[in-house]
């Protein structure tokens, strides 16, 4: 690791992870999928759309990963 970025306190390195991160997602045409990933992504649209099961919400997912923590 740069020993710049150990000098920025925690709170501003993730920030810049964060700031990193949305570049990258906003910019997400220039990062082609994969022919297995597209497999990948087709089979499992396929799979909800029959059967239109929308997964559980937020509130349910953060509660269930916070009782694994």
């Amino acid at each position: 690791m740069n020993s710049n970025l150990k000098q920025l306190p925690v709170d501003e390195r993730i920030q810049l992870v964060e700031d990193i991160w949305d570049s990258i997602a906003s910019d997400q045409d220039s990062l082609p999928l994969t022919s297995e990933q597209r497999v990948e992504l087709d089979k499992r649209l396929d799979a909800y759309e029959e059967s239109k099961d929308p997964g559980k919400s937020l509130d349910k997912a953060i509660s269930g990963i916070r009782q694994r923590l």
